[in-house]
């Protein structure tokens, strides 16, 4: 079965509290207390940890929805540029028809 991992705190964090709270230990403190301490220096470390995940969570989120605008408008940008480029062409090409029929027809009088 798979384990809560959000309920979890990791052996590091533990140790890393332990260390903060034996240095912060002061005289006649008993080991409970101290472990108390801990605890409380865990939940601390752990609700740190899950605050900047959501932050760069966010920021990642920005920065993907930023760089999706910026190609929609190079998209668009390219959309216009070729549908002015299309609207010349049949207007080019009939001219030059034209200027070919009337030399044609000038050629045959």
């Amino acid at each position: 079965m798979a384990k809560n991992k959000k309920n979890e705190i990791s052996a590091e964090t533990q140790d890393e509290a332990l260390a903060i709270a034996k240095k912060t230990q002061k005289p006649g403190q008993t080991k409970e207390q101290t472990r108390l301490i801990a605890q409380g220096i865990q939940k601390g470390i752990a609700e740190y940890k899950k605050t900047a995940k959501e932050k760069l969570r966010q920021a990642d989120k920005a920065n993907k929805k930023k760089k999706r605008q910026q190609q929609q408008q190079v998209t668009e940008v390219e959309i216009e540029t070729t549908e002015e480029k299309n609207s010349k062409l049949p207007w080019v090409l009939l001219a030059l028809s034209w200027a070919a029929f009337g030399i044609y027809f000038l050629s045959q009088i």
